[in-house]
């Protein structure tokens, strides 16, 4: 084998790195950690997203003769991270500064292994794809470590897909555009002009110079934090893409409580995204979309009723997209795309707001709704008291089938009312006296006697002597719950105080079967009462909506 350079000491690589060294398919890694007790063990990450150390990997592919030399990414990568650390923005910065010109004096921090490598790269012509391949080596290792920092390819590619296609000249801004990832996945080096703004100096310079390596030219990115200092003032783009950042709550809602980009209204501290979605906006040409990243809950959420109102009522919001669970880098839960569009004239405004629920599908499947995974729902529907935006509330209404349901709801409802009257158990005039007020024995005494066991919620007959029903019926008798309830008329029930007469076990029985009868009339009583309700909220909300129609019969005469 050829020799490989040192590593550096704690280097840690994942299965999709490991795959890259081997070059093999990640699948194939997976296949050897089943196959070989030998592989090395992970020594960090998540169940979900393993680290292996580098060199127990390297001199595992040397001894099972699977190995290849370390490409020149890996090696570059691992140069950086070594000299870097955690500061891999900087390092970014420095290389892709190195890579535009490969002349200059290094960035003092750049090891020498890394400088040769990039002016190699410089070289022959593909520094571009060297800065590409750095800014995916950063996405995947802060993706790996839980964190909302950049935004995943996962996004990206939805980002993309409900974009459609840009127009050549169009303008587009991300006003939070870290390394430029999104940014750049939906300029056209056709001749749009492509502004940014990035709060992080390491990460806007970055984008910068990976746009020019990449050969896009009229890309443009601003240095500031753009809630606080907007660098963008005048501008007005055809489309704004965002991934916010909302891990931090302090967006600067004190600062900014008489900001004009607020036409909705303005924020709560904890409604960091509608700031971002209300600048966004405030940056759209007439004719001009946002689609903005949003948590789930932003959808629900009551401190943002009121702005998701406004969005609603003025015709702006015009679609709301629930993405895969695990879309997102950070975490497994569905996020949304939020869509609003600047009307173009007045009288353009939405007439509704397309909903789309993509979460039962796999994070890399279809973006393409199915017709059962979006419905278009008119803006009255969504004005009510929460105005909860979240899509699969609307699209599992709209593909309910009405008349079967109220059908079927109407013939169980027959079955057991017709049912019902039956379940009571046939009762005789008895005697003037209470079964109670003749000879009878305290549950205690049972229990002490060893003939009665408490379980968890009412005690059970452990003895052929006694019925369990029997017990439990007499237990729940007015006279047993009048004992119960205090002279202040708080109830607390306890059946060790409590008495039950003293009966044969074949007069138990006899009575445990009415009681028996009686427990299941109330069950099946109360299952009516549900029913009653769902049918009735059916039916209304089937007759409000249209899916459901009275039926004509022959008094209503002929249909004009």
């Amino acid at each position: 084998m050829a020799n490989r350079p040192a590593s550096p000491v704690g280097s840690l690589v994942t299965g999709s790195e490991i795959a890259r060294l081997a070059g093999v398919t990640r699948a194939a890694v997976s296949n050897w950690r089943r196959r070989y007790e030998d592989f090395p063990a992970p020594v960090g990450g998540g169940a979900g997203s393993p680290l292996f150390a580098l060199a127990d990997v390297q001199a595992w592919l040397d001894k099972q003769r699977k190995g290849q030399d370390l490409s020149e990414d890996v090696r570059l990568w691992q140069a950086l991270r070594g000299a870097y650390g955690d500061d891999m923005p900087g390092a970014l910065a420095d290389a892709a500064r190195l890579l535009a010109d490969p002349a200059q004096e290094p960035p003092g921090a750049l090891p020498p292994e890394a400088v040769r490598l990039l002016r190699a790269a410089a070289a022959d012509g593909t520094a571009g794809d060297t800065a590409g391949a750095l800014a995916e080596r950063f996405t995947d290792s802060v993706r790996r470590a839980g964190s909302d920092l950049v935004t995943s390819p996962r996004i990206v590619r939805a980002m993309r897909h409900f974009a459609g296609d840009v127009a050549p000249d169009a303008v587009a801004f991300d006003p939070a555009c870290g390394i430029g990832t999104l940014l750049l996945s939906v300029a056209s080096s056709q001749g749009s002009r492509c502004h940014g703004q990035e709060s992080d100096a390491r990460s806007a310079r970055f984008a910068r110079l990976r746009a020019g390596l990449a050969g896009l030219t009229g890309v443009d990115i601003a240095e500031g934090d753009s809630l606080r200092d907007d660098r963008w003032p005048g501008l007005k783009a055809d489309l704004v893409v965002c991934d916010p950042p909302v891990a931090d709550s302090d967006w600067g809602r004190e600062e900014l409580l008489l900001d004009p980009r607020w036409e909705f209204g303005t924020p709560s501290r904890a409604e960091g995204e509608l700031a971002w979605l209300q600048h966004a906006y405030a940056h759209t040409a007439p004719g001009g979309r946002v689609l903005m990243v949003m948590s789930a809950s932003a959808a629900y959420r009551k401190a943002g009723r009121r702005i998701r109102a406004e969005l609603v009522r003025r015709g702006v919001l015009t679609q709301v997209v629930a993405l895969p669970p695990g879309s997102a880098a950070s975490h497994s839960l569905p996020v949304h795309l939020w869509q609003l569009r600047r009307p173009q004239a007045p009288g353009s405004e939405a007439a509704g707001v397309r909903m789309v629920d993509l979460t039962g599908n796999e994070p890399d499947g279809p973006l393409e709704p199915t017709p059962a995974q979006s419905v278009d729902v008119p803006l009255i529907d969504l004005l009510d008291d929460a105005v909860d935006l979240t899509p699969g509330r609307y699209v599992r209404e709209s593909h309910r089938d009405f008349a079967a349901e109220y059908d079927h709801l109407r013939q169980e409802l027959a079955q057991h009312i017709d049912q019902l009257a039956e379940l009571l158990p046939l009762l005789t005039g008895g005697k003037a006296t209470g079964a109670l007020d003749g000879p009878s024995v305290s549950v205690a005494d049972l229990a002490r006697a060893r003939l009665v066991e408490y379980g968890e919620s009412e005690p059970v007959s452990v003895s052929d002597q006694l019925d369990t029903d029997f017990l439990r019926g007499f237990l729940r008798s007015s006279v047993n719950t009048r004992r119960s309830t205090s002279a202040s008329g708080t109830f607390r029930f306890d059946a060790k105080g409590a008495r039950i007469p003293q009966m044969d076990i074949a007069e138990q029985r006899r009575y445990g079967a009415a009681f028996r009868a009686l427990q299941e009339f109330e069950e099946r009583a109360r299952r009516v009462a549900d029913l009653s309700r769902e049918a009735a909220a059916l039916a209304r909300d089937g007759l409000g909506s249209g899916a459901l129609t009275p039926e004509r019969t022959p008094a209503d005469g002929p249909r004009e």
